[in-house]
């Protein structure tokens, strides 16, 4: 069995869009639909439905995914037993451009000499399986529930929540914003994924406040809810504190503090105790030695509430 197929199937698996896929993959969407479409001949069955949104795995393909990995797993596992170097530090981090992709650079800038490879698997639902296979090393997520035995996890940052309004929007001449203030306006939030962290949390924080979110539509990447967002004069958006800006944002964009109190997203580092990558215990320092934000006022998801003092515990 073609191993590049495999991987291309898991790849289209696990990021619902052939397009995410082949960003991962680092091939053209086209290359990753023909190992695909040559999986499927192979096996004689359907493995995808194709649908507006992107690709759904099909009864067939729910089947075939466990064995997929499994098959990818074994044949890593046969390489690294005849390779006697040591291999990369494999850290999962859901995006470049989010807090854990920013944290990741700076570990790299401190630490050069550790051999290092990023993955973006999109969520807990690919991450914890691929940590617990030792197809990665660590994985940068909130997990709203408690995390399976042989889980650790430590708090990486808890990332405080602006908004993003347009020129034309009634907050544009602000510079902070009481969270029950945001309830009269509608938060568009694209690509929340059903059953995901984010979404658990971005749930719970709206029935808290009366918040709006609107997550419909398909999800372009960040330049375009920007660009939307700088035409509306009605809809905003959340945006992390750190999340990275790339190129020249539209005239007239403006970011706002949110205060009384101040949502924060709390980031863990998450890897299996029974690893024993010699670099993992420097990510973990690096991580359990960050800054955490001057944040007064903060709101928690409710699982954690009690469980942070001084805004930092091991544990979430």
């Amino acid at each position: 069995m073609n191993l590049d197929s495999l991987r291309a199937f898991v790849a289209v698996a696990e990021e619902g869009q052939f397009r995410y896929a082949a960003d991962r993959l680092r091939l053209s969407q086209q290359a990753v639909s023909k190992r695909i479409a040559a999986l499927e001949c192979s096996l004689g069955v359907t493995l995808f439905d194709r649908v507006p949104t992107g690709a759904t795995l099909t009864a067939a393909g729910r089947a075939f995914l466990p064995h997929a990995h499994a098959v990818l797993i074994a044949a890593r596992h046969a390489v690294e037993s005849v390779q006697h170097e040591a291999r990369p530090l494999r850290v999962d981090i859901l995006g470049s451009r989010v807090l854990p992709g920013v944290l990741m650079v700076d570990f790299h800038q401190r630490n050069p000499d550790v051999a290092l490879k990023t993955l973006v698997l999109r969520g807990l639902a690919a991450s914890l399986p691929a940590l617990q296979s030792g197809e990665i090393d660590a994985t940068f997520a909130y997990h709203p529930d408690p995390l399976p035995p042989g889980v650790e996890s430590t708090v990486a940052y808890l990332e405080p929540h602006e908004v993003i309004v347009g020129a034309g929007h009634p907050l544009a001449n602000r510079t902070a914003v009481p969270v029950g203030e945001l309830r009269r306006y509608t938060f568009w939030i694209p690509g929340i994924v059903d059953g995901s962290e984010w979404g658990a949390f971005y749930q719970e924080l709206s029935a808290e406040f009366g918040l709006t979110i609107d997550s419909a539509g398909p999800n372009f990447g960040f330049e375009d809810l920007i660009g939307t967002i700088a035409e509306s004069k009605s809809v905003i958006t959340f945006w992390g504190e750190r999340t990275r800006e790339v190129g020249p944002w539209p005239r007239g964009v403006r970011r706002l503090r949110v205060v009384d109190p101040t949502p924060v997203y709390p980031w863990s580092l998450i890897w299996l105790s029974s690893n024993r990558h010699p670099d993992l215990g420097t990510l973990i320092e690096h991580v359990r030695r960050q800054p955490q934000p001057d944040v007064d006022d903060l709101w928690l998801p409710r699982r954690l509430r009690g469980s942070v003092p001084d805004q930092r515990a091991d544990g979430l």
